[in-house]
């Protein structure tokens, strides 16, 4: 980041640019995130497409508990056949509950990308927006160690995310 930085800056000069003639503009993206509506609406979304199936692999869990707390109890009066029914049994609900975990994560782990992705264009579509509107030469998100808040237009860009449709 550093170098890119230098390399603009070199770029400038070698252009004759005045810094003064630059209006430079800073965003900061995880307060965007965190306050964005459409991040929140996501989330829910999020949440309610998958509440069933968490419920579900919750229910796996308690069940395995269940016949695992009933085979210790019950093992001393189990004969061996049924004992090592009941363990293979408990092996393959515990080897299917992992495999749905997974699956679950896989998922979930997609469809947030996914949402975090459509939520990014419209920051970046917004921003640019902002970027021409306002006539800003520059705007940079990450790596930026100070900014004075003259340039910060985060709260601009909260306030456009805000009033755009869903």
């Amino acid at each position: 980041m550093k170098t890119k930085i230098a390399l603009f800056i070199g770029l400038l000069l070698v252009a004759n640019v005045s810094f003064a003639d630059l209006k430079i503009g800073i965003v900061n993206i995880p307060a965007v995130l965190e306050k964005a509506p459409q991040a929140e609406k996501a989330k829910k979304r999020l949440e309610q497409e998958f509440k069933p199936r968490d419920n579900q692999l919750v229910s796996q869990q308690k069940e395995i508990q269940t016949m695992q707390e009933k085979f210790k109890k019950d093992a001393s009066v189990m004969g061996e056949s049924q004992r090592n029914r009941m363990e293979t049994e408990i092996q393959n609900k515990m080897r299917d509950a992992k495999r749905s975990q997974q699956e679950f994560s896989e998922d979930f782990n997609a469809r947030r990308n996914d949402e975090l992705g459509k939520l990014q264009k419209r920051i970046v579509e917004s921003i640019r927006t902002i970027a021409k509107d306002q006539e800003f030469d520059l705007i940079l998100t990450d790596g930026v160690i100070y900014s004075s808040p003259q340039m910060d237009i985060t709260s601009q860009l909260q306030q456009k995310l805000s009033t755009m449709p869903e």
